[in-house]
């Protein structure tokens, strides 16, 4: 009996025991399992927060070129642009009809029209396009977001550097689009052509647009065929069509970069973009958009004092000089910015800003394809008596 009790106390102490190390296994896991559950609710919580809802989604296709198109769009316009032409009568051309109708008129009227872009550049309505879109118009139409139509009277118009100034006949405020310095454009930066390319703005009732980045910088084309002068381009690969003349290109913010102009094209068949455009660059076109709102026009009218003969070889020989090409001064009138830049009787203009001059005629067309105007300068290149001279002359009036 004496070891049979130690022995029962023995077997209900390890008993008890065994029951509370049970107990306590249980409590464990249940308080791993309650921390598991806080974690996988914290690492669930901060993972929702990191998902985003229906309109972070939204949000996030928000680019800068959907922003400057937002900005942009409303102060973008279509341009309408009504000429009459006239043609001569088909039954005039008939001996039978003369000698029936021998009143009959020769003559007849044919009304056209051309589709352009522009846009606004101030709240009282100036609307800036390409000469080429209302030239010759005799009504003008313009097309605002929203399809709201106004005419609009033509303030002035610059054929050489295809730029013109209108402005819409209604008294209130219009959205407008702010314009960057042009001078700081970059090679490879986004570009937005907006406008209404094949008439399309009339469906849509608000600007096309098309997108791609500053292919080039200071193009130059010189003089065309039509008397228009191409210099310092912006090319761009955002596809401009027909209709696109006159509508902004924009830069990355929604401001005006340049005006869209012309394009290359795949051939004498196609008439769409493959890629090469070109654009005005603002800051030259804001010069000629201030005198063209002032005066309605751009004076290119000049005086340098000077009268000139051309120089031949035999003239040359004459003279005893070694070129045989550039312009001997004969005359230089008192007082005259040529008078006050040193030029001299016998001097030989053999270039102007280091071009070779061979003519008379090289002078004005030099002066004609940099678009100078009185206040401009140019540096004159002279040979006189053996040495090499350079003298700025300012173009007065």
């Amino acid at each position: 009996m004496k070891i049979i009790k130690p022995l029962t106390l023995l077997i209900f102490s390890i008993t008890i025991m065994l029951i509370v190390f049970i107990i306590a296994i249980k409590e464990v896991r249940l308080w791993q399992t309650d921390s598991n559950l806080m974690v996988n609710d914290v690492v669930s919580e901060k993972m929702n927060s990191r998902l985003p809802s229906n309109d972070d989604i939204f949000r996030n296709r928000e680019t800068a070129i959907t922003s400057a198109i937002r900005i942009a769009t409303p102060g973008v316009v279509g341009i309408t642009a009504t000429t009459v032409k006239y043609k001569q009568s088909p039954l005039f051309s008939d001996p039978f009809w003369r000698f029936l109708m021998p009143n009959m008129p020769h003559m007849y009227e044919q009304k056209a029209q051309s589709l352009g872009s522009g846009f606004i550049q101030d709240p009282t309505g100036y609307v800036i396009t390409n000469a080429h879109v209302v030239e010759d118009a005799t009504e003008i139409s313009i097309i605002l977001e929203g399809g709201e139509q106004h005419a609009a009277t033509l303030i002035g118009i610059d054929q050489k550097t295809d730029l013109a100034v209108l402005k819409i006949d209604a008294n209130h405020e219009f959205p407008f689009i702010e314009t960057t310095n042009s001078d700081e454009v970059m090679v490879g930066e986004w570009t937005i052509a907006l406008g209404n390319p094949f008439g399309l703005f009339s469906e849509t009732q608000k600007a096309i647009a098309t997108a791609g980045i500053v292919s080039s910088l200071h193009m130059d084309f010189g003089i065309q065929k039509s008397g228009q002068l191409y210099t310092d381009m912006i090319q761009t690969d955002a596809s401009i069509n027909s209709g696109n003349s006159g509508g902004p290109l924009l830069n990355s913010r929604g401001e005006v970069m340049g005006i869209n102009t012309f394009i290359f094209t795949g051939g004498n068949q196609s008439t769409g973009s493959i890629g090469i455009g070109f654009a005005i660059p603002i800051n030259f076109a804001i010069e000629i958009i201030n005198e063209l709102k002032e005066n309605g026009f751009v004076d290119r009218s000049f005086a340098t004092g000077l009268a000139v003969q051309n120089l031949d070889a035999q003239l040359a020989q004459t003279l005893g000089v070694e070129y045989n090409y550039g312009v001997l001064v004969v005359d230089v009138v008192k007082d005259s910015e040529a008078d006050k830049a040193g030029v001299e009787v016998g001097d030989i203009i053999i270039g102007l800003d280091s071009k070779r001059v061979k003519s008379d005629l090289d002078i004005f067309n030099y002066i004609r394809a940099q678009d100078l105007r009185k206040g401009d300068s140019i540096v004159m290149n002279i040979w006189r008596n053996g040495v090499r001279l350079n003298k700025s002359v300012n173009l007065g009036g």
